[in-house]
């Protein structure tokens, strides 16, 4: 199946991989039950002084990790989780060639989301690195980012999504920057809606820790 989809792909795209192999090994996170690594891109060595042709790579699709998620969920999409991994990995590869780091930018702040949402510390930045798909909107993975600079906390904060109004409430007592996840939406996202409060970048926040984001769960309630 993975040999069929390299045919479908422009052959260009594959200047500089020497192989796309699919491997029987099993690769889960090493922090993070039911998560599994599910492909790689590997750089291999060309010398210090490879310019764009030189840079080669081998992409690998862990069969192992695929099958252990379809035990964990039911209709498993085989074909469309190993299209999106070929992509995502050869995509990896085009950016090493070009000298670019977009997707590993997006794969730390895939990384730094699985931290918020077990309760970890996180960089509270790291949507920023996400996909953005609106003025202000960011994506990571299923979830949706709405930021939002403010000076000081405001009482309530006025949410359009998806072609409707709805207002927050802001409890009493946020410290920012603040994590609100949104509930009672119409037409929600896959994931979590949540709306990120902060203060406006400032010089001498370089020079000193920030304080831990709260998290919260606000209800939207619709505005006519």
């Amino acid at each position: 199946m993975v040999r069929k989809m390299t045919k479908e792909l422009p052959p260009e795209y594959f200047d500089g991989v020497v192989a796309v192999d699919v491997s029987p090994k099993t690769v889960p996170h090493p922090t993070r039950s039911e998560i599994f690594t599910l492909g790689e891109c590997i750089p291999l060595p060309t010398g210090p002084d490879a310019g764009e042709e030189g840079v080669q790579s081998r992409i690998v699709l862990y069969h192992g990790s695929f099958q252990e998620l379809a035990r964990l969920e039911a209709g498993f999409d085989w074909r469309g989780e190993a299209w999106e991994t070929l992509t995502h990995e050869l995509r990896h590869h085009i950016e090493w060639r070009a000298r670019r780091g977009d997707l590993e930018a997006f794969d730390r702040a895939a990384e730094q989301n699985f931290a918020r949402l077990d309760g970890e510390s996180f960089d509270p930045l790291f949507y920023l690195d996400g996909e953005v798909v609106a003025p202000g909107w960011y994506q990571v993975d299923d979830d949706r980012f709405l930021d939002l600079t403010v000076r000081e906390l405001p009482t309530t904060v006025d949410l359009a999504w998806h072609g409707k109004s709805y207002g927050l409430a802001v409890p009493a007592g946020t410290t920012l920057p603040a994590f609100l996840t949104v509930d009672g939406v119409e037409d929600p996202p896959p994931g979590e809606l949540v709306v990120v409060l902060r203060k406006p970048p400032r010089f001498w926040d370089l020079f000193r820790r920030s304080d831990p984001p709260a998290h919260l769960v606000v209800v939207a309630t619709a505005r006519p």
